[in-house]
């Protein structure tokens, strides 16, 4: 049987059952393992963080702006530690920072402290006078109002945020877990609300994003193929949405390349209709570059009818992470290969 790559998709006959069987054998999930990133915290150093935190505040029984902040200045993951008391996201930080001390502080302005924290956790630092030890002050101050008064909702059909084993009752419940330890099914519960590692999956959801780009870049780097990558939301004339990759260039493309890792199916939707309105327009211009789909994640194995699709709008040039290596040979993309 021919490779996908050299089937005749203008055949009516062709049978695409084993083709888009072929590319779903290829498909693997990716959210079992994800990128660390460079801001990713083990638990050794976020630990540390909260025997800073239990330190200064004498085992959680003073807790106040002075106690938090001496932490947060011998350790500053101290801070993330203390958001993770609270059960907030920076920018929900931020907001409810904003309401309680009238300091305005904007979501961009708290991921970044979240992140350069991370960066540097175990680094001493002071809070002086500057724009970012301000804010932080001012978080703390308004985190620590918040927990002291706990989960103060108590209307059946709402959920406070603090209404969570360790901050209904503010320091009273805060203080006997400290001591003793959660038992396991409250640690399981609050996991089930929360879902493991999520705050860092999204942190890193750019670079699990960026895994088909880099193969694709690898191989084409290997070949020393001339390239043009676009960039976010950039214009290129002729086309509706700019591609990813463009080989050699938009003023005489030879191939077109569209990348995309998803576990979701409605993303990959959205990728197969993108693909085919590339298709779309070169019929339009006359022109005879490849459109080349670079896909990987369980989202594109959903829908055997989007496979199809995305088979015939690309002429069966469909690679996955498996296949990458032959980018180059099975497409225009050879014409500009350096031996």
């Amino acid at each position: 049987m021919p490779l996908r790559f050299e089937v005749d998709y203008n055949d009516p006959a062709v049978s695409f059952d084993p083709l888009v069987d072929e590319v779903f054998s290829e498909l693997t999930s990716t959210f079992i393992a994800m990128p660390r990133g460079d801001g990713f915290i083990d638990y050794g150093t976020f630990e540390q963080g909260y025997q800073a935190l239990k330190r200064e505040t004498d085992a959680f029984v003073n807790v106040n702006p002075k106690t938090v902040e001496a932490a947060v200045m011998a350790k500053p993951i101290a801070l993330i530690v203390f958001r993770a008391i609270l059960g907030f996201t920076p920018p929900e930080w931020a907001y409810v920072t904003s309401e309680i001390t009238g300091v305005t502080i904007d979501q961009g302005a708290a991921r970044s402290i979240d992140r350069n924290i991370r960066l540097r956790p175990l680094t001493p630092r002071s809070l002086g006078t500057s724009l970012t030890d301000r804010r932080i002050q001012s978080m703390i101050t308004a985190g620590v109002s918040t927990l002291l008064a706990g989960a103060t909702v108590e209307v059946p059909a709402v959920l406070h945020r603090l209404d969570k084993a360790d901050t209904r009752e503010g320091l009273r419940s805060l203080q006997p877990l400290a001591e003793l330890g959660v038992p396991y099914p409250v640690l399981l519960y609050e996991r089930f609300l929360g879902r493991p590692f999520a705050t860092h999956r999204d942190s890193v959801s750019e670079l699990v994003g960026e895994v088909v780009e880099g193969a694709i870049k690898d191989v084409l780097t290997a070949a020393r193929v001339s390239f043009r990558e676009t960039k976010r939301a950039e214009r290129i004339n002729g086309f509706d949405q700019a591609p990813h990759f463009i080989i050699p260039d938009e003023s005489n493309p030879a191939a077109l390349i569209e990348a995309k890792l998803t576990e979701d199916d409605g993303t990959a939707r959205d990728k197969v209709a993108r693909v085919q309105r590339l298709r779309e327009l070169r019929n339009q211009s006359g022109r005879d570059y490849d459109v080349i789909a670079c896909i990987a994640g369980r989202g594109f194995k959903v829908r055997a009818e989007d496979m199809r699709r995305l088979l015939q709008a690309t002429c069966g040039k469909v690679f996955t992470l498996s296949t990458m290596h032959l980018l180059v040979e099975h497409t225009r993309i050879r014409e500009y290969r350096v031996r």
